[in-house]
């Protein structure tokens, strides 16, 4: 279970920024999701009323699994017209709510969850969207901090995703068995055209890692796009903590509705 105020108990609260859609316009609620011999728990939300099937947003979860600031971020796509899904990916292997600070998260759960493994639970939620009301040929992805790397990784895996857009999402890092690749190794293998929204004060993702990202993106000629935010560290659309950075957030937001909208949100 979340905290008494829906978010991870390791996430860094600050409460007065919090934004919180209405949702008197859409459907939300849990779901479970059939996958590999498993039921994984999401969170949805659609538009009411809508007419037809809905292009597809699988949001792909922060560190902190899909919390309230995630499932806020499907309630403003199902108003913009999206059937947005949001996986809980670490459901095999524990409960990121357990936690109560960032490194015993990562250490503890995080680096046990393997890319495999979330790329094709990935495929089973796009299945599943398409018999819950989604459009298959309108598929999209976008995913913040951990799930910035995954939504890179799953456009290079996935043939039938239209596009995605990977907010703060590290781009190289250390091999391992669970990850045996990350964004930089897989800039040829891109299928799906994909905007990256990153901060200037990341410590994180350092400017350079992002340059080099760059760089191998034009050798191979990909149809991607990255965009760094002056004065935006870590974390930027995170509305619930300190490093929210308003105006960056909601450039990025803009952002990515227009790339889905260019890409594959649009029928025909």
């Amino acid at each position: 279970m979340t905290g008494k105020s829906g978010f991870a108990p390791a996430a860094d609260l600050q409460a007065s920024t919090v934004v919180t859609t209405p949702d008197e316009a859409i459907t939300a609620g849990e779901t479970s999701i059939p996958t590999q011999g498993d039921n994984m728990p999401a969170w949805h939300a659609r538009p009411k009323n809508a007419q037809g099937a809905l292009p597809i947003v699988i949001v792909i979860q922060e560190i902190f699994g899909v919390h309230e600031h995630i499932r806020d971020i499907c309630r403003r796509l199902a108003l913009e017209g999206y059937l947005a899904v949001a996986p809980e990916l670490y459901f095999r292997q524990g409960d990121p709510n357990d936690y109560n600070d960032i490194p015993t998260l990562f250490s503890n759960l995080v680096s046990k969850v393997p890319d495999a493994q979330v790329l094709a639970d990935l495929d089973h939620v796009a299945n599943w969207a398409a018999r819950n009301g989604g459009d298959p040929h309108r598929l999209l992805a976008t995913g913040f901090c951990w799930g910035g790397r995954i939504s890179w990784l799953y456009a290079a895996h996935n043939p039938q995703l239209k596009a995605a857009v990977a907010w703060y999402g590290k781009l190289v890092g250390e091999k391992t068995l669970n990850s045996p690749k990350h964004p930089v190794d897989i800039a040829t293998d891109l299928s799906a055209p994909v905007l990256g929204l990153y901060g200037a004060e990341d410590t994180g993702i350092p400017l350079d890692t992002v340059e080099t990202m760059r760089h191998a993106l034009r050798a191979a000629n990909a149809t991607a796009e990255i965009v760094v935010y002056p004065g935006a560290g870590h974390a930027f659309n995170a509305d619930y903590r300190p490093s929210y950075h308003a105006e960056s957030a909601k450039d990025g937001w803009q952002r990515m509705l227009t790339w889905f909208q260019q890409y594959g949100a649009k029928k025909g």
